[in-house]
This record gives structure tokens, C-alpha cells and sequence, in this order.
């Protein structure tokens, strides 16, 4: 993503954004400083912040603390929502602006509502960006359909109890039984500086093929075993990771090499260098 692309404006007001899990995260104090014109928004926001929790929004599931730059030209952690939690928040704050402002953030916020509409229009976008930063049909395939085997399994989880905070413990189950690391392990392996960054973007085709194989057996057991509630989930996460790791195993034994690799993005070629070179690629995470 563009740098000039995360900012934008309401009313002679900057505001931060940040791409973030396929759409936009706005910086809470920014927007609040808008909408009350105050020069005291953290405090305004830290109060609120109780307001909110009493009126029984999940502050810990709805706010991200994401990296923005702040007036030093130094990134820090900075509460940010999404369009639709950004909406909630601003129902709570009395100001004249609050209209004007839902307009601009639906606007804003566009083309994320454009592709709830139709998730196809999201696939594309998603293709598009791998494409640009240069990673072949033949990944870019296995990379969506990985999304969605994923979010099958994110849904049985949800139907069956498992927390959103709860997904990455039964996901490094399965990540660990599979490779043999947590997911940070592995990004420490594959050595990412940036915590955001989204681990299977730098997977060999190998890996995502194995990483798709754990989590569409943790599923298939899942609802094999009818499994309810994290501890049971969890078991059945340990389980489909482990066939994943069988797999892994005895490809291994065949090949003569481990598929476990720090590569990151073995197929890219020039195309990748001239787009970072130009600033040019999109932050996809």
C-alpha cells in the first residue's frame, strides 16, 4: 500500500488507516479528535473506553492495536477499529459532526461494503494484490483456496463455542503438530520483522499445501467428533494437524529434504523487485 493511500481526510482532519485483515482500520483517536474538536481525544477515548464496556461492546474482540506513524515519524501501537466497530463507537459521541462523519466512513469504507455484497469482488481484489507483488497463478490458486478452507474452519469453531480470541491457540496447535513450530515460531524462522505480517504469504507451495491439509482435517474431525467448546476443538485441532504432519513426514522420507523452509517468496521474480523498488505494492496482511 501506497504510504499517501493511509491517510485521509474529514473536514481539514488527517486520519490514520491501515490495511488489515482484507480492510481498512481507522485510528480511533484521530477520529474522535474530529468529531469533538478536542485537544485532550485520549483522554476523551480512555473515558469512553468505560462507557462502551458497560454498554457491553467487546473492547479486547473490536479494537486492534496496530502500528501507525505519529507526528515524530516513529510507528506505534494505536487502538484501531473497522468501519462497522468505528460506526458503533461514534454513536456514542455527541457531536454535530456524527452524520456527516458515518457518510464519509461508509464512502471511505466503500469497497468493503461493495464486496460483502459480493465476496467475489473481494477474491479479485485478492488476487490482484498477488499478482502486483508477483506471485505465480499457480500460488495465487492455492493461496485462495487455503482462505477458503480456512474460514470453513473458522465457521465450524464459531458454531461451536470457540472464542475469535481463542482461533490463533487452536491454530498454532494445528501450525505446531503439522511443522513442528507455533505460527511465531515460524515467522521467527522465516525471519518477518513485522508481527502483522500474514505467515502463509510466505509459504512455499508445500507448505500451504500442508498447512490447507491440517485444517481441513481439523474439520472434517471436528465434525466427525461433533466436537463442542475450546477443549475439545482443541483436541480435534491436534489431531488434524498431526495427519498434516504425517503427510509432511513421509513426503520428506521420499524427497530426501525438509519442506520446512525460512524461504521467503522462492517463485518471485523481477516483477517483485521493480514493485518494492517503486513503493508500488499493496500491504495485503
Amino acid at each position: 500500500m501506497e504510504e499517501k493511500s493511509a491517510l485521509v481526510v474529514f473536514q481539514d482532519k488527517q486520519i490514520r488507516r491501515i490495511w488489515f485483515n482484507d480492510e481498512w482500520w481507522f485510528s480511533v483517536v484521530d477520529i474522535i479528535g474530529a468529531l469533538t474538536e478536542s485537544d485532550r481525544a485520549r483522554k476523551y477515548w480512555s473515558d469512553l473506553k468505560t462507557k462502551l464496556v458497560d454498554e457491553g461492546f467487546e473492547l479486547s474482540a473490536k479494537i486492534g492495536q496496530l502500528k501507525l506513524p505519529s507526528a515524530d515519524g516513529k510507528y506505534y501501537e494505536t487502538d484501531c477499529a473497522n468501519t462497522e466497530n468505528m460506526l458503533r463507537i461514534i454513536q456514542s459521541v455527541p457531536s454535530p459532526k456524527a452524520e456527516p462523519f458515518k457518510r464519509w466512513l461508509a464512502q471511505v469504507g466503500y469497497e468493503r461494503i461493495q464486496e460483502i455484497e459480493n465476496p467475489e469482488l473481494g477474491q479479485d481484489r485478492i488476487k490482484k494484490y498477488y499478482e502486483l507483488k508477483g506471485y505465480p497463478k499457480e500460488w495465487i490458486d492455492k493461496r485462495m483456496r487455503g482462505i477458503a478452507i480456512r474460514q470453513e474452519l473458522t465457521e465450524e469453531w464459531k458454531k461451536r463455542g470457540v472464542q475469535d480470541q481463542e482461533y490463533s491457540i487452536l491454530t498454532n496447535e494445528i501450525t505446531k503438530s503439522t511443522f513442528g513450530k507455533t505460527v511465531q515460531e515460524y515467522k521467527e524462522f522465516k525471519k518477518l520483522q513485522n508481527k502483522n505480517q500474514n505467515l502463509r504469504d510466505h509459504m512455499t507451495d508445500w507448505e500451504l499445501i500442508l498447512a490447507m491439509v491440517g485444517e481441513k482435517a481439523t474439520t472434517d474431525i471436528t465434525l466427525a467428533k461433533d466436537s463442542q467448546g475450546f477443549s475439545e476443538c482443541k483436541r480435534s485441532a491436534q489431531e488434524g494437524g498431526e495427519i498434516a504432519h504425517n503427510t509432511r513426514k513421509e513426503l520428506e522420507q521420499k524427497i530426501g529434504r525438509s519442506v520446512v523452509t525460512d524461504d521467503n517468496f522462492p517463485s518471485m521474480g523481477q516483477n517483485k523487485k521493480k514493485l518494492i523498488k517503486n513503493d508500488q505494492v499493496p500491504n495485503h496482511t
